[in-house]
């Protein structure tokens, strides 16, 4: 492989968000998926007995807490990942904003029960102003939260950015059942967690189209989907990479990272969309990402 190609695979990013909104626990579960690890940890484990693997100070442990800037690697589908895993409290927010200035893109991590939160709002703007490109994951949809069309006009609200569904929760607020794929129109059924999330959950993928998926979805929720993505399709944004890249969109996600739900879909989409390293500007010059001299940032 030469040096250009292995710069065009690398996929660096951070996990941005609120305090408990998820983003080391979402980073364990990338590490699961990508087959780093075979067995997940939790940020506070008294069920598993296993920590997180990017809590490794002896006070994040304890605390349940990320105190400082983690980064973890894997290979996955002909990807390099690199996951920077930042603290969310604002008393650690310095090392967060210093990480960012090797992230490629982000991914900004969203309670669905509460919305855009004050923390996620700061490092928003960071981001933004260095002109990272962010992705939306909203996470913790295992429990009942607001409805995915209000958290659309809340990021645009209180962002200033307009989002785009790369998928749709199916089911009822609260016990959704799966995720839809609006690029495939499939759908991924989830299983039952039965492993507090330390292992892959199993799921059927279904054609939204399929008389049998209707059927096992039920009519009605059935019916719920087929509207919402009506209406997505008549009123929504649609895809624009160019517009991400200027700050102007944000692909969003569904999913919840305790039990892995919706995990997987997010990673691939995720890794198709995100971009390579890009050129970098120095105090006196640009450096090109595919150039194998750095001495401009000495």
């Amino acid at each position: 492989m030469t040096f250009l190609e292995e710069v065009k695979r690398r996929r660096t990013f951070a996990i941005i968000s609120h305090p408990d909104a998820g983003k080391t626990t979402l980073t364990e579960k990338l590490l699961l998926y990508g087959g780093a690890i075979h067995l997940a940890g939790s940020v506070k484990s008294r069920k598993t007995q296993k920590y997180a693997v990017s809590d490794w100070m002896e006070i994040e442990k304890q605390r349940g807490i990320s105190v400082t800037s983690s980064v973890l690697q894997f290979d996955y589908d002909g990807c390099r990942v690199n996951i920077l895993d930042t603290p969310g409290h604002q008393d650690f927010s310095e090392d967060t904003y210093r990480t960012l200035m090797a992230a490629d893109s982000a991914v900004m991590l969203i309670d669905v029960a509460k919305g855009v939160e004050a923390q996620t709002k700061k490092l928003f703007a960071v981001c933004k102003e260095r002109g990272i490109p962010i992705f939306t994951f909203v996470n913790k949809i295992d429990h009942y939260g607001r409805n995915p069309f209000d958290l659309m006009e809340e990021i645009e609200n209180s962002l200033g950015i307009r989002a785009v569904p790369m998928n749709w929760p199916v089911g009822i607020n609260g016990e959704y059942q799966g995720i839809y794929d609006r690029a495939t129109h499939t759908v991924d059924l989830f299983a039952k967690d039965e492993t507090h999330g330390q292992k892959k959950l199993a799921s059927t993928k279904e054609s939204v189209d399929d008389p049998a998926f209707r059927e096992l979805l039920g009519e009605e929720v059935h019916q719920s989907l087929i509207d919402d993505i009506e209406l997505l399709d008549i009123a929504g944004d649609a895809f624009d990479f160019d517009r991400v890249r200027a700050g102007e969109l944000t692909p969003m996600f569904f999913g919840s990272a305790m039990t892995n739900f919706g995990v997987k879909p997010f990673l691939e989409k995720f890794l198709e969309l995100a971009p390579a390293p890009a050129d970098r500007k120095a105090l006196e010059e640009t450096v090109s990402a595919s150039s194998e001299d750095f001495s401009a940032f000495v």
